[in-house]
């Protein structure tokens, strides 16, 4: 009976894991319909995200003994006050590296920005033996070869492509600018690991909302938020409180009850279904070349971060 409440359990994990998945991979076609600049959306993001973890970690926390306050207090007392900084400035690059990828959706395809984004594991493979002494097996380093030959091949440039609408060169460039402060975000946020998921990543939304806000406020001001219209807020609140608050709180709630693999695997739903979506609302095209690329990008990384099975 134990185990068969248990199995229910670990099943509902996982189809909630795979919901979050496939809202993550609808957040480029939000951002082809949001008329402000990436760095508006990047601060409206942080900031309802960071709004909703802060009521989700007071509601986790009301049955504390000390209570909510209490108990979140207790938490960041255990943290450290250093660290509590640190996080909330290496929240910043968060921000940052949000701005950059709303900018690559901006000047290039869903499905290539996306792409170029998902060359963050390939990075941290190739950092991790400087960083961290890992050893860089054969398979990594294969698979690291094979994910950047996939994004010459996405990148058009041997089609002669580079420069011209879904091959746009900046939009490609700012994707991977924001793959590599990603990356850079979980290598650093390893050397945190025994931080609560969800104390941690709300740390550092407020601090992606409080960098965004001076940067916002001094480069365009806060106009166009207040002049915007009904549809445009209405996706705002989306992004901000689905794709960002309730899809965190599901993904660090999954690191409990599922294995790390099985979370491995099941976040690739989030690339594919960008790549679908892509292609059937927003009728982007990749040519045959393009559509290997994407296959030895997710392919290799995959296979790099699952092992042998």
């Amino acid at each position: 009976m134990i185990q068969e409440k248990t199995e229910e359990k670990t099943k509902g994990t996982l189809v909630m894991l795979i919901i979050a998945m496939v809202i993550f991979g609808t957040i480029g076609i939000f951002r082809k319909y949001i008329p402000l600049s990436s760095g508006m959306l990047a601060f409206v993001r942080g900031s309802l995200g960071a709004a909703f973890l802060f009521s989700y970690v007071l509601y986790r926390g009301r049955k504390a003994e000390e209570g909510a306050f209490g108990s979140l207090k207790k938490s960041l007392a255990v943290i450290g006050p250093k660290l509590v900084l640190c996080l909330f400035i290496m929240g910043t690059g968060i921000g940052i590296n949000w701005m950059l990828l709303f900018e690559s959706y901006n000047y290039t395809t869903v499905s290539i920005a996306t792409l170029c984004y998902y060359m963050e594991p390939t990075i941290v493979i190739l950092c991790s033996p400087l960083l961290f002494n890992e050893k860089l097996t054969g398979r990594k380093l294969i698979c690291a070869a094979a994910a950047v030959f996939g994004m010459v091949l996405v990148s058009g440039v041997l089609e002669g492509g580079a420069g011209s609408g879904a091959g746009n060169t900046r939009g490609i460039m700012f994707g991977l600018a924001a793959a590599l402060l990603y990356a850079i975000e979980v290598m650093l946020n390893k050397k945190a690991s025994h931080v609560d998921p969800m104390i941690l990543t709300m740390i550092e939304l407020f601090g992606a909302a409080v960098v965004m806000f001076p940067y916002v406020l001094v480069t365009e001001g806060f106009g166009q938020f207040w002049q915007a219209d009904l549809k445009t807020m209405l996706l705002l609140i989306i992004v901000g409180i689905v794709h960002t608050g309730i899809t965190y709180v599901i993904y660090f709630g999954s690191m409990k009850k599922l294995k790390a693999q099985t979370i491995a695997l099941i976040s690739y739903i989030d690339p594919i279904t960008a790549l679908i979506l892509s292609a059937v609302v927003l009728h982007e095209h990749m040519s045959f070349l393009g559509v290997t690329g994407a296959v030895l990008i997710l392919g290799s990384t995959l296979i790099s971060e699952t092992g042998k099975q």
